[in-house]
């Protein structure tokens, strides 16, 4: 190759639009021609040896020379994208190419190369790229502006939601979202306007055919231009699935525990008909004393009269509380959870499950004390029932002597209270001990467990933060033990109902009784015969009484009434009558309803549940009148 030294060659490479440079057989730098120079701003002994890569980016310069030094090595051409410093400062991507040239005699005498600044076309490249980006992206791209308005849309929008481009970007897109979100979502913005990022924000944006999706944000501003980048993806489909995932373990709970409840059917059938048998014979006897008092020591037959009511008292007590706990433990509405004592629970579930235990074994209270917890009572009850049933499975029917269960609480360093179960059992196969809360294991025979039990009970307690744990005891038994952290908010305990104090003597009040039970009245009308009472059986005749001109100081009023409900009484009265509304009572034997549920959430009237002891309701009234 011809030297650049001959004038035609120098005066051609000189003249170049394009940067020349040369190296010799040191591979240092003995040549780079005036548009090298004018681009750099340098002088030619700035870039000769080694001084040309000082104008390389840092970022690029460790890179290229190693290419370079490679290729000169190997006497192979070479071909490179890096950043060279403009005479400015600025830094622009050039092409490099370089390869070896020979000299007159055909020997190797270095690198001659040139440079093409390319920085236009690399950022052409890269617009085009993000354009393309935008447009085949599945998630919800956006341009929106300070206005509210949308400025730019991918076509994932148009897919998703049904309306057209322009449908989206004529209206102000606070219009597509769903009433309850919009607030949330113009807080958001303002927060965009400042220019600070928006990196989570869920609201729902409506589909042309008025379904709502969920869609999840990521969104910046540039304030100076006014405008909003924001992407969006859609969560509805993993929120559905989600919930339907959620609505599935509460299927499967309730499942469990309506299973326990069959479980327990007969006994708590057991359990109910002793106390009902002598409630039935003490009411038949007082009927039949009644009849003598004519007769004999009065003294002596009221004295005996007195002790068969309280026996029958003592077993309606009974029947109440069992009735009460088939109440709460089948409970299938949503987790409501609240600050409670666990030994109510406990007892509760003892009651439950105690036909279970009394032929198997005897039942040993060994209570200390525990911090009050967090946890929905009926959940946690069913956890406990299913323990002791357990428990009791795990000893031979008829060894009630030999046998114990034992319900043992403390409280653990760590605060938190611990409930077990022990039994003397033979224990568990240490071959199962780590399956026991897996679904569907269990030991039983076919048709006798599901292995659904304890998976549910497992799920339960550490949804509240707690663990349950399976161990074998020295000698013989088992014990299952439950743990769970004391509760933040000590102030409230439902601790279940307690008596109140009879009610002082005070006014008459006038009280109205609404129930199409006819005996509920006539009992209600003997508790509070101290008060001018007016009984009526349905809810018709009720709201004639309260929209003539009488006025009452108390409504009982049974909630479930067939025709008109004691619910259908209060919407009317809440219309016409306020101020009776407002005096209303409810007595419930059970909210069954979804509609009654509802009810009771939304209305702040006190209720008294049936059974009802006689003090609770006097001092129900005596609250009205005070």
């Amino acid at each position: 190759m011809a030297s650049l030294e001959c004038d035609p060659y120098r005066a051609l490479v000189e003249q170049s639009p394009t940067m020349v440079w040369r190296s010799g057989r040191d591979a240092g730098c003995d040549f780079v021609n005036a548009r090298w120079l004018a681009f750099t701003g340098r002088s030619l002994a700035q870039e000769l040896g080694e001084g040309w890569a000082e104008s390389i980016h840092p970022g690029d310069a460790a890179a290229s020379r190693a290419l370079y030094l490679d290729r000169f090595a190997r006497r192979e051409a070479f071909e490179r994208e890096h950043r060279l410093r403009r005479h400015d400062g600025v830094y622009r991507y050039v092409c490099d190419r370089g390869a070896p040239y020979l000299d007159a005699d055909g020997a190797f005498a270095g690198f001659i190369g040139s440079c093409v600044d390319v920085d236009d076309r690399r950022r052409a490249e890269a617009v085009a790229g993000g354009v393309e980006f935008f447009e085949m992206s599945l998630d919800h791209m956006c341009v929106a502006g300070f206005d509210g308005y949308l400025k730019r849309v991918n076509p994932s929008w148009t897919r998703t939601l049904g309306w057209t481009e322009a449908e989206l970007l004529a209206r102000p897109s606070i219009e597509f979202v769903h009433p309850d979100d919009r607030a949330m979502t113009l807080e958001a913005r303002s927060l965009l306007k400042q220019g600070e990022p928006l990196r989570a924000l869920t609201n729902r944006y409506q589909c042309r055919d008025g379904s709502y999706r969920w869609f999840e944000w990521r969104s910046v501003s540039d304030p100076a231009r006014g405008q909003v980048y924001a992407t969006a993806r859609d969560l509805t489909t993993e929120r559905e699935a989600r919930e339907t995932r959620e609505q599935l373990q509460r299927q499967l709970i309730l499942a469990d525990r309506m299973a326990s409840v069959g479980t327990l059917a007969a006994g708590v059938a057991h359990e109910i008909n002793n106390p009902l048998g002598y409630v039935i014979a003490n009411l038949d006897m007082l009927a039949e004393e009644m009849r003598r008092m004519s007769a004999g020591s009065l003294a002596a037959q009221m004295a005996e009269c007195v002790e068969m009511a309280g026996d029958a008292r003592e077993g309606a007590e009974r029947i109440r509380k069992i009735v009460r706990g088939l109440k709460t433990f089948s409970r299938a509405e949503e987790e409501r959870r609240t600050v409670i004592d666990v030994r109510p629970v406990l007892e509760l579930s003892i009651d439950m499950a105690f036909n279970e235990i009394r032929h198997r074994a005897r039942l040993v209270k060994d209570y200390g004390e525990t911090p009050r917890v967090e946890a929905d009572d009926a959940r946690l009850g069913q956890v406990f029932t299913n323990l002791l049933v357990n428990a009791a499975q795990a000893l031979p029917d008829g060894g009630a002597e030999a046998n114990e269960i034992r319900v043992v609480t403390s409280t653990d360093a760590l605060g938190r209270a611990v409930i077990e179960v022990r039994d003397t059992g033979g224990g568990i196969p240490e071959g199962v001990l780590g399956r026991i809360f897996e679904p569907f294991f269990t030991t039983k025979p076919v048709g006798v467990g599901t292995g659904l039990g304890l998976f549910v009970c497992h799920n339960i307690i550490t949804s509240m933060g707690g663990e349950i744990t399976a161990a074998n005891l020295p000698g013989r038994g088992a014990v299952l033990r439950v743990t769970l952290p004391a509760a933040v908010d000590r102030a409230q305990v439902g601790a279940g109902p307690t008596e109140p104090p009879e009610a002082t003597a005070s006014r008459r009040a006038r009280v109205l009784v609404v129930d199409d039970e006819r005996a509920v009245g006539v009992i209600l009308a003997r508790v509070l015969r101290a008060h001018d009472m007016t009984c009526v059986t349905t809810a018709r005749e009720a709201l004639d009484l309260l929209l003539s001109d009488q006025r009452f100081d108390v409504i009982l009023s049974d909630l479930m009434m067939p025709s008109m409900s004691g619910m259908d009484l209060y919407e009317e009265l809440a219309r016409l009558r306020p101020e009776a509304a407002e005096r209303m009572v409810f007595m419930s034997g059970g909210a069954f309803t979804q509609a009654a549920v509802a009810f009771l959430e939304r209305v702040p009237n006190e209720r008294i549940e049936k059974p009802f002891a006689a003090a609770t309701v006097r001092a129900l009234v005596q609250r009205f009148v005070s």
